[in-house]
């Protein structure tokens, strides 16, 4: 497969104002553990093999293990993440397929026993983050070099 166009070069502007998004993760607090956690996660929901191959190496390269990326996929089967990341995930498992439930009350409570309102904001912020930026490479075939 070969990618189909170039967005960074047809769509400046568009990628200007995702990478700005991008930004805002800073601005959260939460831990670059968690934030590649999240984009990790929401890139296999998505099937978005560009994404993974990208976050698993940022994640490497904070110091995540590779226990806990190789299992990320069946979080819920292990006691490798804290409760805290066992909430962000669930969260975004919800968001990114949101078209099929919504986010459930159960969801939204259990995310609120550790994050605020602002970091629920935060957490939903950096979700869709993640899935624009899988959608944008999955519609153009980008692949993994």
């Amino acid at each position: 497969m070969k990618p189909r166009i170039n967005y960074m070069e047809e769509a400046p502007e568009l990628v200007k104002l995702i990478r700005q998004l991008e930004m805002y993760k800073k601005q959260t607090g939460f831990d670059e553990e968690l934030i590649e956690l999240i984009k990790i996660r929401a890139s296999q929901l998505n099937n978005c093999a560009f994404c993974i191959n990208m976050h698993t190496k940022d994640a490497r390269k904070l110091g995540e293990t590779e226990q806990r990326i190789y299992c990320l996929s069946a979080w819920q089967e292990t006691n490798f993440y804290s409760e805290e990341e066992r909430a962000a995930l669930e969260l975004t498992e919800a968001v990114t397929k949101i078209g099929e439930n919504g986010v459930p009350e159960d969801v939204y409570q259990t995310v609120r026993q550790y994050f605020n309102e602002k970091q629920y904001i935060d957490l939903v912020a950096l979700i869709i983050t993640i899935n624009c930026w899988n959608r944008l490479s999955i519609a153009n075939n980008n692949v993994p070099e």
